[in-house]
């Protein structure tokens, strides 16, 4: 692909936050926002002033949906933000959408620093609805969305029934094994360990993951994330003003959102999903390798999408994922490429999306206390799967 000009490159990160993560938390949805946002925007060395954009994914979903209950209008005006641009909609590339857009605002020259959050709360309406969930035709409005009407006569009720199509379409053509699948879970809780904020932390072993029942053939229990209820946020800034804060500047060097299939769900590639395109679009668009990079934060909100996203990436041929996980050796924090440092969202949490790049940041700039890595410059982050995906490669200056 060839670009004329690579808008990333104008805007760097300057400053996260995240709220606690909680399963459940006593805080309200708004009250984990303001405590992921004030901190972004503390940490950026900015105030509420000096922020003149807000976006998110996927926005106010279904007005008050666990699934994202605080969108852009609610966060303006509970911190009384006057802004040239704000955005949010289920509708992009996954859930790093909010932060591609975001990106575009800056680059565009509509504004200066954008504050981009995630809030999601599915662990609190679990307690009385344990069918809610972010894909499932149960979520309002979804039974008789355009979509779901073609996977329920199928007796597929929920997302894990779609991502057990693609793990078991995996298992069939490359010979992926559960002992192999199993690496990115242990790999996850064993990295959840090192974290304070994780919802699991317990040792796991793979006797642990094979004895866990099975929700949908090759997927069991262990293999799918853990909702939680949490809030964080990232301060996007024009390249030139992020120089100034306190912290280096984390550029974006690269960024992935390419769709060249059918937006469905079962027509998609089975093996691959939207993630070979996404990953040809970021790296054509730097100079950098996958062995330029020092660390990989990639979407496990099923275990064979972490698989999926190793292989579209370049850090092993495809159809070798099973292979180049097997033992958890290569994955490991001082492996070839550590990932899901923070445990993921199979241990630390379902975060959904913001939370890699809060890890990511954390990893780069030194600030993850016992599981910090050796110092690297690079870091990748994936988020999505099906026909939801995006990637973006972040390099500190």
């Amino acid at each position: 692909m060839m670009f004329d000009r690579l808008f990333e490159k104008d805007v760097a990160i300057s400053g996260i936050g995240q709220s606690e993560v909680g399963r459940p938390s006593s805080l309200s949805a708004m009250k984990l926002t303001l405590d992921a946002t004030l901190e972004a925007i503390a940490d950026a060395g900015l105030t509420r002033d000096d922020i003149d954009g807000v976006a998110c994914w996927p926005g106010d979903n279904n007005n008050g949906d666990a699934f994202s209950p605080v969108g852009p209008n609610a966060l303006i005006s509970t911190l009384g933000l006057k802004v040239n641009w704000f955005g949010g909609g289920y509708e992009g590339p996954g859930p790093l959408a909010g932060l591609i857009n975001g990106a575009m605002a800056i680059a565009t020259g509509l504004c200066k620093h954008v504050l981009v959050f995630r809030t999601i709360t599915e662990a609190s309406r679990r307690q009385t609805d344990k069918t809610a969930s972010a894909l499932s035709n149960k979520t309002v409005g979804r039974d008789n969305s355009f979509f779901w009407q073609w996977y329920t006569p199928f007796n597929v009720l929920s997302g894990v029934n779609l991502m057990a199509m693609y793990a078991q379409r995996h298992f069939h053509d490359y010979g992926t094994r559960p002992e192999q699948l199993a690496q990115i879970a242990m790999t996850c809780r064993a990295n959840a360990a090192l974290n304070p904020k994780a919802v699991y932390r317990a040792p796991m072993g793979l006797d642990d993951y094979m004895a866990s029942r099975m929700i949908s053939t090759p997927l069991r229990m262990l293999d799918c994330d853990v909702h939680c209820d949490a809030s964080t946020a990232i301060v996007l800034s024009r390249i030139d003003a992020a120089r100034g804060g306190p912290n280096a500047p984390i550029r974006l060097e690269a960024i992935g959102a390419a769709l060249h299939q059918p937006w469905s769900w079962d027509q998609i590639d089975l093996t691959a999903m939207v993630t070979g395109e996404v990953a040809r679009m970021m790296w054509s668009r730097t100079d950098l390798k996958p062995s330029d990079l020092g660390s990989a934060q990639l979407y496990d909100g099923f275990s064979i999408l972490t698989i999926i996203w190793l292989e579209a990436l370049g850090f092993c041929p495809v159809g070798e994922g099973g292979d180049f996980i097997e033992g958890g050796r290569n994955i490991a924090r001082d492996g070839l490429i550590p990932i899901n440092t923070n445990g993921g969202q199979l241990s630390g949490g379902r975060t959904h999306g913001l939370g890699y790049v809060h890890e990511a940041c954390n990893q780069l700039w030194g600030r993850a206390g016992e599981r910090q890595l050796k110092p690297h410059h690079a870091s990748v982050v994936a988020a999505g799967g099906g026909p939801l995906g995006g990637s973006i490669l972040l390099v500190r200056e």
